[in-house]
């Protein structure tokens, strides 16, 4: 294997590291978003009001798009090993 194609597969990998974090990642920055507007439209400033919702949100997310999220990785790794036997 040359530079170009490790260069290849370690692009390849932070792609497929935003595909796999970017549905948890955008879901806890709307809720947030909108948690933190929230407090600042009622002026309660409760911190197990930001966490809760987040951890529950995150974890159905993680739910929903535990089949999209295995196929990616299952694909990367079969690139990897293909690259491996391949030397």
């Amino acid at each position: 294997m040359n530079g170009a194609e490790v260069l290849d597969l370690s692009r390849e990998g932070i792609w497929v590291l935003l595909k796999v974090s970017g549905p948890m990642m955008f879901v806890a920055l709307g809720l947030g978003l909108v948690i933190a507007l929230f407090q600042a439209l009622t002026q309660i400033q409760e911190m197990t009001l930001v966490f809760v919702p987040k951890i529950f949100a995150i974890f159905i997310t993680l739910l929903i798009t535990l089949p999209f999220m295995g196929s990616t990785l299952s694909s990367y790794m079969t690139l990897v090993a293909d690259k491996i036997a391949t030397g």
